[in-house]
This record gives structure tokens, C-alpha cells and sequence, in this order.
């Protein structure tokens, strides 16, 4: 492939050298507790404009064969050898790259956390799209309802926000049925925050 290709959406300053972006996911996997997942690398990095595409896929095949990461696609892990790449050459790759790198990641893994709980599905209707919305606790099915919305680009836009903040609407929605204003002002708080940090 050409250069041009493997620059194609990449913000300025984000990475277009194949060692530097199989530095990076050697740092993340070190640093970021928990599962890590290619799709959640992928929202991460590519949200972020930090790597291309195609550069972020033939580097993660590299590592692979280099055994420096692990594992299936949903649940990659660092190796003993690929702890000693992140740790020893972070700072090869710029500081603003890695922060952005971690937050992004951070919040795939936030948005992954939440779509299992909170379920959210677009609907073909005759005319328009319903968005059906539920939430699921240890016990079954806490909350469910369903919104008419007259396209798809609307629907895409309501399922999404419910998966980011199922809870808090749930918590409005239940502010309003039983008219508990200091509920329903503690939910539009976290509301706001919970917008806040998406900007």
C-alpha cells in the first residue's frame, strides 16, 4: 500500500509509521486495565484520527506475529515481550498521542460496558423507525420502551444517546411518573455532565 493511504484520516500530528503505532498498542494494552478488544481499539483510535485504518490492522497483524500481543479479537493481551516494547519505547510516541490514545480507549470501553446493559434497537416500520430501548439488570428486564422516529438518521442518533445514558433517562423517566423534582434535577445534571465530556 502507499504512504498516501496509510496517512488518509489521520488528523496532524496523529501517527503514520508503522513502528510507532505498534509502540502504541503495545502501551495501551500495558496501561488500560481490564479487556481490550480490536473494535474497541478501532473506535478509539480511528475516532481520534491518530492512526489510519489500514496502518492500525497491518500493524496489529505484525504484533501478532511478532508475539508481542495475544489472544482473540475481543479480549487481546499484552505479552511479557510486548510489555517490554510499551514500556521501554512510550516516549518514542508524542505524549498528546498516547493521552488521546487512553482516552479514547477509555471510552469505547465505557460505551462497550453500557451497550450490554443498556439494549437499544433501531425498528423498520411501514413508515419511519421505532427505536425500541430496555435495561437489563441481574434479575431480568428493568425498563423498556419504544419511540416512534420518523428516519433512520434520527433513530441512529436516539439509540445511541440511550446506550450512552439509558440509566439517566431511565431516572428521568421515573422523576416524571412519580413527580420526584429532586430526582428529575439530579438526572439533568448528570445529563449535562455526561454531555460534557462527549464534547
Amino acid at each position: 500500500m502507499s504512504e498516501l493511504t496509510f496517512n488518509e484520516g489521520v488528523k496532524p500530528g496523529g501517527l503514520t509509521s508503522g513502528t510507532e503505532i505498534r509502540i502504541l498498542l503495545c502501551y495501551l494494552l500495558d496501561n488500560i486495565p481490564g479487556a481490550v478488544s480490536r473494535t474497541q481499539l478501532e473506535e478509539a483510535l480511528l475516532g481520534e484520527a491518530l492512526v489510519n485504518y489500514f496502518a492500525l490492522a497491518e500493524s496489529l497483524a505484525q504484533l501478532r506475529e511478532q508475539a508481542l500481543v495475544a489472544g482473540p479479537d475481543d479480549a487481546l493481551e499484552i505479552t511479557k515481550a510486548g510489555r517490554t516494547v510499551g514500556r521501554t519505547l512510550a516516549h518514542d510516541v508524542p505524549r498528546t498521542v498516547r493521552e488521546a490514545a487512553v482516552r479514547g480507549l477509555i471510552r469505547a470501553q465505557q460505551y462497550a460496558a453500557k451497550a450490554a446493559a443498556h439494549h437499544s434497537e433501531i425498528l423498520q416500520l411501514e413508515s419511519g423507525r421505532a427505536v425500541a430501548c430496555s435495561i437489563q439488570d441481574g434479575s431480568g428486564q428493568l425498563f423498556q420502551m419504544q419511540l416512534y422516529m420518523p428516519d433512520t438518521l434520527t433513530a441512529e442518533a436516539v439509540r445511541e444517546k440511550f446506550i450512552e445514558s439509558g440509566d439517566v433517562i431511565y431516572k428521568l423517566v421515573l422523576a416524571a411518573l412519580t413527580g420526584d423534582k429532586r430526582l428529575a434535577q439530579q438526572s439533568l445534571g448528570q445529563l449535562d455532565e455526561t454531555e460534557g465530556k462527549a464534547l
